[in-house]
């Protein structure tokens, strides 16, 4: 997957994308090489995950911005 492709990638798409990489490689024997690899791709995604949460944080905070604004936290 391209830097591209995952920057496309909505935030349900990559959680679908992320969770096919793990039940791959719990279900089948993959070679060092393929694992790495479904490891560096589930990575790749968890971190995109993490980007589109974090500029929703954003958002929101900008949103409730009127004065009584209670910060809005996700748990890592």
């Amino acid at each position: 997957m391209t830097e591209k492709d995952l920057e496309e990638l909505t935030f349900e798409e990559a959680i679908k994308k992320l969770e096919a990489t793990l039940e791959k490689m719990e279900k089948e024997e993959l070679t060092l090489e393929d694992s790495i690899n479904s490891f560096q791709e589930g990575m790749k995604l968890t971190q995109h995950c993490k980007n589109i949460l974090s500029k929703a944080e954003q958002k929101i905070e900008m949103l409730m911005d009127d004065g009584t604004m209670e910060e809005y936290r996700v748990d890592e």
